[in-house]
């Protein structure tokens, strides 16, 4: 068996979750965002191509009906504070996609990312996680 090389952070809601799958170095694998019903299932698949360490899972809206559905994994899960990774989200966003044509004259503090960005919020989640070296701590 091979040792774990990656961590899935997730950042749940009402309807839908961004979750992203990291390198222990914080680089981004793959990232998206799932309806709350197809998130155990695309985890799984996550989990299948490649040894994750634990789930960093945010611990605002939702958070304890995902957990519930995630304990199947059968991964150690993390909460993980959320506290300003909607605005770091943002950011992250616009730094991959900056404002074109009339839009960069504008500034990206008064600009709406045009899709959902809860990947790029799970991201940071699992970089917070990573951070605090938390897979050495039992699951919270």
């Amino acid at each position: 068996m091979r040792q774990a090389d990656a961590v899935i952070g997730v950042d749940p809601g009402r309807n839908k979750a961004g979750y992203a799958l990291l390198e222990m170095t914080g680089a981004v694998i793959t990232a998206g965002v799932e309806p709350i019903d197809r998130l155990p299932a695309r985890l799984a698949d996550l989990a299948a191509g490649r040894p994750v360490a634990a789930i960093a899972l945010g611990r605002g809206t939702n958070a304890r009906h995902v957990r519930e559905t995630l304990g199947d994994l059968g991964l150690p899960i993390h909460l993980v504070d959320e506290f300003e990774t909607s605005r770091g989200a943002r950011g992250l966003y616009f730094a991959e996609h900056p404002p074109r044509g009339w839009r960069r004259l504008l500034p990206v503090g008064l600009q709406v990312p045009g899709r959902p960005i809860d990947d790029y919020a799970a991201i940071l989640i699992a970089r917070r996680f990573l951070a605090r070296g938390a897979e050495a701590r039992p699951p919270s």
